[in-house]
């Protein structure tokens, strides 16, 4: 049972810019909310490399949630003086400086179609890494940023006039919601374009030379614990701007240590501290936690590109809209579910390739193919974990969050698939309540809350059918 929030007359705004919706949740000073307001957001999947959103929609529907927060009678008497704002990571959208307004669509993270981009690249991928603490993929910001400078006619002008400026959509965001249209952008949505050094938290010279991608048209890097300046039309001083995944992780207040965190949303991403040092792995990522003007929290980090995305993949292809609200009675009665190969977005870390279209290993029922499909993200996700823990990183226990999660099943099965405690917590939003601790830094501790455990089982079956799926997807 949640706690009845205070009534302290500080509170705390939390912005919230998802892959399939936007959200607006105030919080008091000891993390309990308030009140809050959401909206979707289309995705447009022009082909299964190309994925884009519109931007104007996005800002609107932000600006909207806000207000309808900001009206809430729950807020009277009472007032905002900090936000923070939190976005999808790694994507992009190009916009006038003069104006702020959009001059392309935002390319999604999920969108691969720069891929040619980085053939001349390979050479160069230990280097690249080394310096982003990425791997060299499509999904992040730099190609994409190549892609629509040298494909649309309309940003080259913009570019030849002065008035081109381009980078991250958490950048295009606070451009445009804060007063006097800033050009900054935080370190973590910065790093998530590959081009910016990991440990300098600056735009890298060397990394902007493999696009040939001109300094002067990125906004400037900024620590993620930064006085962005006031919204507009408010006395509200946006304090706090991460990335949804490293913002996720602060979502029970101080970042614990050995606990391996999981947020499944439309990919799941699963990152573990690693304190003041980045470590480099050769198939994981490296990336920023937090950080001020003194000093940065690392992490090591995996992704899995088909989790809620696979989902929504099935319920789409079967005709099944409300395929989720299903899944926990089938996670029940499916005993035997086919193995289903998940190469949803393509197989992430760390594998780091495309893989093979995804299919079902035999023809069955709508309830197997389902359980199938949350198996091969758990698979995936214990992928990820083996991989951080054969660095010799201690993971104690597993603390789960995003969508997915509140499905008893999916918990079960990571429980039992790592043989490891999985935690979750009370909290449903962990990215918006963590961007709100990180914008107001509170005095208190904001990790007292209810718990569901998950103890581990032994289940020889879903361990045999995940040495069959590596074995698929030729992973040893």
């Amino acid at each position: 049972m949640a706690k009845e929030a205070s009534q302290s007359t500080t509170l705390i705004l939390a912005l919230d810019v998802g892959t399939l919706s936007v959200r607006a949740i105030v919080y008091d000073q000891d993390g309990h909310e308030v009140v809050s307001a959401s909206k979707e957001i289309g995705l447009n999947r022009i082909s299964d490399l190309e994925i884009e959103q519109d931007p104007q929609e996005i800002l609107e529907n932000l600006i909207a949630v806000k207000g309808d927060v900001l009206r809430s009678p729950e807020l009277a008497g009472r007032e905002i003086k900090i936000a923070g704002l939190s976005s999808q990571r790694s994507s992009v959208v190009c916009w006038g400086k003069s104006t702020g307004q959009p001059l392309s669509p935002v390319i999604s993270w999920q969108d691969r179609r720069a891929n040619d981009y980085l053939d001349p690249l390979e050479k160069q991928a230990h280097k690249i890494k080394e310096i982003s603490g990425l791997i060299l993929s499509p999904h992040y910001g730099g190609s994409k940023l190549r892609w629509m400078l040298d494909h649309d006619p309309k940003l080259k002008e913009a570019q030849a006039s002065g008035d081109l400026i381009f980078g991250p959509l958490a950048a295009f965001i606070v451009t445009n919601i804060v007063e006097d249209r800033p050009r900054i952008v935080d370190h973590v949505n910065a790093s998530r374009t590959q081009l910016m050094d990991l440990t300098a938290r600056n735009w890298s010279d060397k990394l902007l030379a493999n696009y040939d991608l001109p300094l002067e048209l990125l906004p400037e890097c900024r620590p993620t614990q930064y006085s962005y300046g006031k919204l507009k039309n408010s006395d509200i001083s946006l304090e706090a701007v991460n990335g949804d995944q490293n913002a996720a992780i602060h979502g029970a207040g101080e970042l614990q240590e050995g606990t391996f965190i999981v947020n499944i949303g439309t990919g799941a991403f699963v990152l573990l501290p690693t304190g003041n040092e980045p470590i480099h792995h050769p198939r994981l990522l490296a990336s920023i936690a937090n950080s001020n003007f003194d000093s940065a929290t690392y992490l090591l980090e995996g992704t899995v590109n088909g989790a809620g995305a696979a989902i929504q993949w099935a319920a789409d292809a079967w005709g099944y809209p409300n395929l989720s609200h299903d899944l926990e009675a089938w996670l029940k009665s499916v005993k035997d579910p086919p193995l289903f190969i998940n190469t949803i977005g393509g197989l992430g870390s760390p594998l780091w390739r495309e893989g093979p279209k995804p299919y079902f290993s035999k023809e069955c029922s709508i309830s197997e193919k389902a359980v199938a499909i949350v198996e091969s993200i758990i698979f995936l996700i214990y992928i990820n974990l083996d991989a951080i823990t054969a660095t010799g990183q201690d993971v104690k226990r597993i603390r789960i969050s995003g969508g997915l999660s509140s499905i008893n099943g999916v918990c079960q099965l990571l429980a039992d698939m790592s043989q490891r405690l999985v935690i979750r917590s009370e909290i449903r939003q962990a990215t918006s309540r963590g961007i709100a601790w990180l914008a107001a830094k509170p005095e208190s501790d904001w990790s007292e809350m209810e718990d569901d455990y998950f103890l581990p089982n032994q289940n020889r079956p879903l361990q045999a059918r995940y040495r069959a799926f590596c074995e698929a997807i030729h992973w040893n």
